[in-house]
């Protein structure tokens, strides 16, 4: 084991310290529920964002299905803590399992399919899940689950949010991160050097469901109530707007992307008519100006253990 570097243990630091104010100032109430619901949204769409980025911006597969492995997640966490009470932790566990073996399941038959076939293939995944959610009564069908037991909060969410980060950021930099970047950069060449491009594909849907599954259960627990609406198509759209918007194959962009579009979501909201005109706005010019989005695909010195798995790429 590699002994931290000093640029390391400060940033470790800041991190532990950041988590320790916020909770201070929530102790105290100079944040309020308004403002701590936008805070909790904004880890659970990094969580969501970074599992993403690994399986379209790390791996090079479309994917439009991702809030359906959210929705696994959501509605298995609020079936264990509601109807059976299981403990939080338990059921987000339960629930990212969940999602990762939906994930083999769906990845298995269509990650050998690329580009648009893909996207439309998980697409149609995703419209099933919601859909098997509309028509079972027992997790409430189109009138929703009621009365989901808040356990979400911003330890939760905080903690969750820094695991995942981490552990993908180490996934990326092993060996089996490597393949997955080498299938993006050329799938065929990879196959020729003896990377076997389905496991790794079905291996990088697998944690990138896996981690919106835990997503899914921090929505659940935290809003009391779901409804399959909410994990439907422009959901799957809006974390992919966060991966783009963020750069590509960027952990550090999908992080920066999750905060900035809900800043920019929280400003808006008081003017509502003109709200997604401007955001629509403010998207269009960073795709103008910045095509590989606010990071492109650089990240920040905490995620940079041994050389960059991008290095040799940037500007494509």
């Amino acid at each position: 084991m590699k002994k931290f570097s000093k640029g390391s243990i400060i940033s470790y630091t800041a991190i532990i310290i950041s988590y320790f104010i916020i909770q201070i100032f929530i102790n105290m109430g100079l944040i309020d529920s308004y403002l701590q619901l936008n805070i909790i949204l904004v880890g659970i769409n990094i969580i969501l964002a970074v599992s993403l980025n690994l399986i379209t911006g790390f791996t090079g597969q479309f994917s439009l299905g991702h809030a359906a492995f959210m929705a696994i997640g959501a509605y298995t966490s609020a079936i264990l803590t509601a109807k059976f009470g299981q403990p939080f932790i338990v059921s987000m566990i339960i629930s990212g399992i969940a999602a990762a073996i939906a994930g083999v399941l769906i990845g298995i038959p269509t990650l050998r399919l690329k580009g648009d076939y893909l996207a439309i293939a998980t697409l149609g995944f995703g419209e099933i899940i919601k859909i098997v959610a509309l028509n079972i009564d027992y997790i409430g069908g189109a009138r929703g689950f009621n009365d989901i037991p808040q356990y979400t909060n911003w330890t939760w969410s905080f903690g969750m949010t820094v695991a995942t980060v981490v552990l993908i950021r180490h996934f990326i930099n092993s060996y089996h991160g490597r393949a997955c970047i080498s299938i993006r950069e050329d799938e065929i060449a990879a196959e020729a050097m003896g990377v076997n491009t389905t496991y790794y594909k079905v291996l990088a849907f697998a944690i990138g469901a896996f981690f919106a599954g835990i997503a899914g259960a921090l929505y659940a627990n935290y809003f009391y109530f779901i409804k399959p609406d909410s994990f439907g198509f422009m959901k799957s759209i809006d974390i992919l707007v966060i991966v783009v918007f963020g750069g590509m194959g960027s952990i550090a962009g999908s992080i920066v992307g999750a905060i900035a579009l809900s800043i920019i979501s929280l400003f808006l909201q008081s003017i509502p008519e003109l709200r997604m005109v401007i955001y629509s706005l403010i998207l269009f010019a960073i795709m103008v100006y910045r095509p590989t989005g606010l990071m492109g695909n650089q990240e920040f010195k905490l995620f940079r253990k041994g050389d960059n798995p991008n290095a040799g790429v940037e500007g494509k």
